[in-house]
Parts: structure tokens; C-alpha cells; sequence
């Protein structure tokens, strides 16, 4: 009896070992350059910040005052959870860049209003505005191609 309660001590420890190392290395890197404002992320965000693809984070605040003071804005609005955005990413994210489309990224799993105030049903979804309304959208993945003829005919001039 008592080998099985040292058993267990020891599994217990470890799993709280690695609970705390988990939590150590999720604060640094929440603490590091995060674009949020915030140390409050969900799990999938955190695993995100590192990430190249994910470099152009919007916050709510940013873009309501970019689409009232300039009017014109391309947002990829997608959450962290969704398996078609996990595909999509890396896709859009070169390649607005090589199209030299400065794409706004709003995360949807930690901005849920965005899902009601920009009219979102789906993820992921692409939105150019001008003059502060939207004039064209693409939702879901597609393949290169396809965003890339939705890129230059709605946002490239």
C-alpha cells in the first residue's frame, strides 16, 4: 500500500512539474512582444504568437478607427481553432505580402464581437473596405489561385 501511494506522490508531482513549466513558458511568451495588449490569451493565441504568419494582429479599437479615419482596409478575420484558417494562414499571409497588401489580422477567438459588429458567419473570411464599408468578401479556404485573383481584383490597384 504504501508503494502505491509513493507511486502515486511521485506522478502527482510530475504532472505538477510540468503544469508550472507550461505556465512559466506561456507567460514569457505572453509577456514578450504580444500584439493583443493583454496576458489574458486563450491557449490557442499563445501557441500563435511565435508564429511568422500570424504579424499583422488588429485590435477592435484599431480597426473601427482605421475604417472611420481612412476608410480603406483589407481584414482577415479568423480564430486560432479553426482547422480551414489553420490551412488558409499560410497562404494569405505571403501572399498579401507579395502582392503588397497590407492584411489586417482580427482574431475572432479572442474578439468574439467582431463576429456580430463585422458581420462574420464564418471562418475564415477575408473583407476589403472603402469609405468604411465593405465592397468585397471571400470566406472559407480556397486554394492560391483563388485568393490571388480575389486580392487583385478587389484590393490591388
Amino acid at each position: 500500500m504504501k508503494k502505491i501511494i509513493i507511486f502515486l506522490a511521485v506522478i502527482i508531482i510530475l504532472f505538477g512539474g510540468v503544469a508550472l513549466l507550461t505556465k512559466m513558458q506561456n507567460d514569457q511568451k505572453v509577456s514578450g512582444d504580444n500584439p493583443y495588449g493583454t496576458t489574458d490569451l486563450e491557449q490557442e493565441t499563445i501557441d500563435q504568437l511565435d508564429d511568422p504568419n500570424y504579424s499583422n494582429i488588429v485590435l477592435p479599437e484599431d480597426l473601427e478607427s482605421q475604417l472611420s479615419e481612412s476608410g480603406e482596409a483589407t481584414v482577415y478575420f479568423f480564430s486560432p481553432t479553426c482547422p480551414h484558417c489553420q490551412r488558409t494562414t499560410p497562404i494569405v499571409a505571403p501572399l498579401s505580402d507579395d502582392l503588397g497588401v497590407d492584411l489586417l489580422q482580427y482574431n475572432l477567438l479572442e474578439f468574439d464581437q467582431g463576429w456580430n459588429d463585422f458581420g462574420i458567419s464564418e471562418t475564415p473570411t477575408i473583407v476589403h473596405y472603402e469609405d468604411g464599408k465593405e465592397v468585397a468578401r471571400i470566406t472559407g479556404y480556397q486554394e492560391e489561385a483563388v485568393f490571388q485573383d480575389w486580392f487583385e481584383e478587389n484590393v490591388t490597384e
